[in-house]
């Protein structure tokens, strides 16, 4: 599949469903240091309910959703060991200096991203494999599949890792369809490192965050 094609996978589906199952409610901190695969699930519940409510204040005021990102999902994404992983072997030539800001500028264009793919919510339904006891682990991969009538299903895989200081669980990335999400970041990121150095992909990410959110073209593209 090209990167292309490999974004596209992303964007349409799979960002779209991270956004919403790993949005967590102010109610599930204690479940984070318990089982994941118990977390993800009513965490999904509660959020579908949320975004069904909400969504006529979102369209009418699509920024809205980047405050839900801000507010509700950031707490709970390990976005700093996100943002380390995606530059890969590129981390050691990169100034030590530029670290803070690069993880600054990832940490809202994740929030950007999320909120383009909260736009594509519309009523589609998950089911999570059974519930699995936890007991060592420090990662753990709970899958999903998307079912929506007359389109075929979407298989996810969402991983996540335990902190060793905080026994917290928290999102890091995504699979869906075989397509990982640090792993396309990083296939985007990796030549631009390359060529162009670390300012270059600060920038990119950059004037993503400053396209305003639009439902209608999110719905235009699906």
């Amino acid at each position: 599949m090209t990167l292309i094609g490999e974004n596209n996978v992303i964007n349409k589906c799979a960002l779209l469903l991270l956004s919403v199952i790993l949005i967590f409610g102010s109610g599930m901190t204690q479940a984070q240091d318990k089982n994941p695969y118990v977390m993800l699930e009513a965490v999904a519940t509660k959020t579908f309910s949320r975004i069904k409510k909400e969504r006529q204040l979102i369209e009418e005021n699509p920024e809205l959703l980047r405050m839900v990102m801000e507010e509700e999902l950031l707490p709970y994404v390990d976005y700093n060991f996100s943002a380390l992983k995606v530059l890969g072997k590129h981390y050691k030539k990169v100034p030590r200096e530029k670290i803070p800001e690069y993880i600054s500028v990832f940490r809202a264009y994740l929030i950007t991203t999320y909120a383009l793919a909260m736009a594509y919510y519309d009523g589609q339904d998950v089911e999570f494999q059974p519930v699995r006891e936890v007991t060592d682990e420090r990662t753990v991969t709970v899958r999903a599949v998307v079912k929506e009538p007359g389109r075929p299903d979407i298989n996810l895989a969402f991983k996540l890792r335990k902190n060793k200081k905080t026994n917290v669980w928290k999102a890091y990335d995504m699979v869906a369809e075989g397509i990982s999400l640090l792993s396309s970041k990083q296939s985007e990121f990796q030549s631009i490192l390359r060529q162009d150095g670390i300012q270059k992909v600060i920038d990119l990410m950059k004037n993503t965050i400053s396209k305003p959110i639009n439902i209608d073209v999110t719905k235009k593209e699906t």
